[in-house]
């Protein structure tokens, strides 16, 4: 039998105070950092409801697609899995499945039951949406960390919205994703430096200027004038990108700072150029702690 003192004495040995594994030990404490349960509760509802506005409104493409299937270029996933495209019937049986999967799912965290079930059925049927929707020569990267959420959301278990028990399970399906909103930025970055040679090759070039010349509100085409001032904004654009993934050792104001000024760059570019970007900055709530909200404030454990 293991006592006390043999823990103590297994814990200080030569191996355990080694920098690897201290490293190591820190790394899995990090992203295992448990959470509230409510946190993701709130956050499950907010995802869920969001998916059916994304296939009603954003990425409303599915069902048109099986009109042309000659046009059909299946994404890697879609070949290895064998996914062929759907027709205009089968995409309609999936947009009404998928909508239902949404409620059934929003309501199973408002019951507390069969959150794993619904969450399935929700992230099945999200992916094979978004796989004939991007089968279809258009690759849309800001449904990225909305796409692992829908995955990784089902493997916190039961939660209930005025549970503010600290979960570990709950702690890594929310790290997951907001690594996946970090990766949606930080490879934005890469994959520009990786075109243009280097960093200064995209942003010194005229990537505003075709954007604004070809889709331009009249709030940002008064920029034309001004080649310089588009110049700053590429390389302000590019840093940003580029140091994204800080956010994710920011604490209290510094992180709210930093979520405020992606979703305002999201807000201008929306103004100014129409893309809204909504799958990703729906996805920045993963940092927020969602269960102070006034109506989640009960029930803490003892």
């Amino acid at each position: 039998m293991t006592t006390a003192s043999d823990a103590v004495a297994v814990s200080s040995s030569p191996r355990d105070r080694s920098p690897v594994r201290r490293g190591l030990r820190a790394g899995l404490d990090w992203f295992l950092a448990p959470v509230p349960l409510a946190r993701v509760a709130a956050f499950r509802i907010l995802i869920y409801a969001f998916v059916v506005l994304d296939v009603l409104w954003v990425r409303t493409s599915v069902v048109p697609h099986g009109y042309v299937p000659d046009l059909y270029r299946p994404t890697w996933l879609s070949r290895a899995l064998a996914i062929p495209p759907l027709t205009p019937t089968q995409g309609t049986v999936l947009l009404w499945l998928l909508l239902a999967s949404c409620v059934a799912a929003v309501v199973a965290v408002v019951l507390g039951r069969l959150q794993r079930t619904t969450g399935i059925a929700v992230a099945l049927g999200f992916w094979l949406w978004m796989l004939n929707s991007q089968g279809f020569g258009y690759i849309s990267h800001d449904h990225l960390a909305l796409m692992v959420a829908v995955t990784v959301l089902p493997t916190a278990g039961v939660t209930r919205l005025r549970d503010h028990t600290p979960s570990q399970a709950a702690g890594w399906a929310l790290r997951a994703i907001q690594l996946a909103v970090v990766a949606t930025y930080f490879g934005s970055a890469i994959l520009k430096w990786m075109r243009a040679g280097s960093p200064a090759g995209w942003a010194n070039s005229a990537v505003f200027v075709w954007a604004i010349m070809r889709r331009g509100s009249p709030l940002i085409r008064w920029t034309l004038e001004y080649p310089w001032l588009l110049i700053v904004g590429q390389w302000g654009l590019y840093l940003i990108e580029l140091f994204s993934p800080v956010v994710l050792w920011l604490r209290g104001r510094w992180l709210y700072v930093a979520i405020s000024t992606f979703i305002l760059f999201h807000l201008a570019t929306f103004l100014s150029l129409g893309i809204h970007f909504l799958p990703t900055v729906v996805c920045w709530a993963a940092f927020l702690p969602l269960e102070r909200l006034p109506f989640l404030r009960a029930r803490r454990p003892a």
